[in-house]
């Protein structure tokens, strides 16, 4: 068995290989996408068989700034609106009102004045 190389008859710069190795390309379809920010994102899509459309999608992510491009140019999907970290006191001022939590407040203030005072009697 004679020694070799795994990519016999390539050579360090090649080129890759030509439509006669390889096969015709697919036919494809050029859409054209746009985004509230005005990039405009070219995709091609490869025909069905016997040129039939292709399933193109509604909406494609635009590869300059991330945000949503759709094939309307004059009416592009609004950015999806990243809502801030809540903490979880925000979370608490949703379900209560001010009054609420002072008396809530007031109410756990006595309870450890009474755990205390009963710790300093013992």
């Amino acid at each position: 068995m004679a020694g070799g190389s795994a990519i016999r008859g390539s050579r360090v710069g090649a080129g890759p290989l030509g439509e006669d190795e390889r096969g015709e390309s697919a036919p494809r379809q050029m859409v054209q996408y746009f985004c509230a920010r005005g990039h405009v994102t070219s995709p091609s899509f490869a025909m069905g068989d016997e040129g039939e459309a292709p399933e193109i999608p509604l909406e494609w992510d635009c590869p300059k700034c991330g945000f949503p491009a759709g094939l309307d140019a004059d009416n592009p999907p609004e950015p999806i609106r990243n809502e801030p970290f809540k903490t979880h006191l925000a979370y608490v001022k949703e379900r209560r009102s001010e009054e609420e939590g002072e008396a809530l407040l007031a109410e756990a203030l006595d309870v450890l004045r009474q755990r205390r005072m009963a710790i300093a009697d013992s």
